[in-house]
């Protein structure tokens, strides 16, 4: 449940009452800590792409006895979420994933209300991978070949609308990076970054 490259809680600033959504939520741990942040008054909505890691998550919801929290089977390019609804959007690790990272961000700012906010941890590439990194599935597919540039990121979050624009990409985390993949390099071209922007 706790696979991940940041905190996005930390930067989310969730305040009692808010509506939070979490893209990738996996087994539910971000929402789990959310949904203590937003109280009985607030909610978590959890989007996940497979059958299995919902059941997984609704599963945890009842053991722990979470009353706050739901798990919506969904794509984060196509999210199962109505415009306006929510007031901030948490990602850990997981828009690196997506084919199609400008949607991700557009879908995000559809369904944030206004002055809503997104608070992402995600990987980030700092420097051109060699074709035998950026091409390696297993890579791609662990978090490490698959990230956006930050200019990038920018670059979408402005042309999409988003304002408060700040991308801050996070030096010390070259060092768990490095044993995700030992004696790759694999440090030497992406950083963990957290991406925070505001819907006027």
């Amino acid at each position: 449940m706790g696979l991940g490259c940041g905190n996005p809680q930390v930067i989310a600033s969730i305040k009692p009452g808010e509506t939070v959504l979490d893209l990738g939520s996996g087994g539910g741990i971000d929402c789990f800590i959310a949904s203590n942040a937003t109280g009985e008054k607030g909610k978590v909505i959890g989007v996940d792409m497979t059958p299995e890691m919902i059941t997984k998550a609704r599963k945890n919801a009842q053991e722990i006895g979470v009353k706050n929290v739901e798990f919506r089977l969904g794509e984060i390019e196509n999210l199962p979420v109505a415009d306006h609804q929510i007031d901030v959007i948490i990602s850990n690790c997981v828009i690196n994933l997506s084919p199609e990272k400008e949607k991700v961000y557009s879908e995000a700012f559809r369904v944030l209300k206004s002055g809503g906010r997104i608070a992402v941890a995600d990987v980030v590439i700092t420097a051109e991978l060699p074709p035998k990194l950026k091409e390696d599935l297993f890579l791609i597919t662990a978090c490490m070949a698959g990230g956006t540039s930050l200019q990038e990121i920018e670059s979408y979050l402005i042309n999409i609308g988003f304002i408060d624009i700040k991308v801050s990409p996070k030096e010390t985390s070259r060092e768990f990076i490095r044993d995700w993949l030992p004696n790759s390099k694999i440090e030497d071209y992406i950083v963990s970054a957290t991406i925070e922007a505001t819907k006027p």
